[in-house]
């Protein structure tokens, strides 16, 4: 009953940060048209960063032990650095919608440094229904996008994977150290780099930046980097990363829906038929998780 119930909090908890994450890549495509690449990552981190160390501080956690000091780099490496600023740079080249097909295989990555990094071991089943669910996000999503840039293919792939390494280690830790206090000392533990970013990479000037990027990057810095965060490594911890994780796939559709309502960007009418079918993946391979 306890594993049941830890279960389905996972899962709520999972679902929550998956929604928060949704709108990251259309924020991001539309903080992007005024703020440089290079800006938008550090800057967001180093907001995020700063509301994170008054959690800490109010909230009086300890200090990490040393020997977490590199899982925590890896969690930087991942979600604070290398996803953000490799999508953003993809975003100068394409649509957030056609971006957001390779969301699609973050569960397949993240499942996979599950194995790797958390010890985690899924049944054969789950890598089959895991697999066909990713193939079913991509099919769906270059067939309905006719935009593309190799260029940025390559980002959003290299983005994917330092992203599903990031989840998976910010899970293991999660497990001792907490969900939000995870990604919280990870911001503090890259800040010092990103605030020096920041600094080289400000704007020359502030009067061409509308009022929709600086949403956008509150947006980022707030929501993606920080308390969706929270949300999703409770999730991972509790319902397993490879299990948990399959609910990303829901992601690409919560991101084109926002994309097609906030951005005008064209979105396939076959979405509804592509998200009943992407939760009967996902349903399954929860199962044989």
């Amino acid at each position: 009953m306890d594993d049941m119930r830890s279960s389905l909090e996972g899962w709520g908890s999972g679902l929550l940060g998956v929604i928060i994450f949704s709108g990251s890549l259309p924020a991001t495509r539309v903080a992007v048209a005024d703020f440089s690449p290079m800006f938008l990552t550090s800057a967001r981190a180093v907001i995020a960063a700063l509301l994170a160390s008054a959690l800490l501080i109010l909230l009086g956690q300890t200090r990490p032990e040393r020997n977490d000091l590199l899982s925590l780099g890896i969690v930087a490496l991942g979600v604070v650095i290398g996803f953000p600023l490799l999508t953003a740079l993809a975003l100068q080249h394409v649509t957030s919608a056609h971006s957001i097909v390779f969301i699609g295989l973050l569960p397949l990555a993240t499942a996979i440094f599950g194995v790797l990094r958390g010890g985690e071991r899924p049944k054969p089943l789950f890598w089959l229904f895991s697999s066909l669910g990713s193939a079913t996000v991509a099919t769906f999503a270059l067939s309905s996008d006719g935009s593309r840039s190799l260029t940025a293919d390559f980002l959003m792939i290299a983005a994917i994977i330092l992203c599903g390494l990031g989840y998976a280690e910010g899970a293991k830790l999660s497990r001792r150290l907490g969900g939000w206090q995870v990604i919280s000392w990870a911001l503090v533990f890259s800040a010092p780099l990103m605030l020096v970013l920041t600094v080289m990479t400000l704007p020359e000037s502030w009067e061409g930046v509308a009022a929709p990027a600086w949403l956008s990057l509150a947006y980022v810095s707030v929501f993606s980097m920080l308390v969706g965060f929270v949300f999703w490594y409770r999730g991972l911890a509790l319902g397993g990363i490879a299990s948990v994780g399959q609910l990303q796939l829901l992601q690409p559709f919560f991101g084109l829906a926002l994309a097609g309502v906030l951005l005008g960007e064209p979105v396939a009418w076959t979405m509804t038929a592509a998200t009943a079918l992407i939760g009967f993946f996902v349903a399954f391979a929860k199962r044989f998780a």
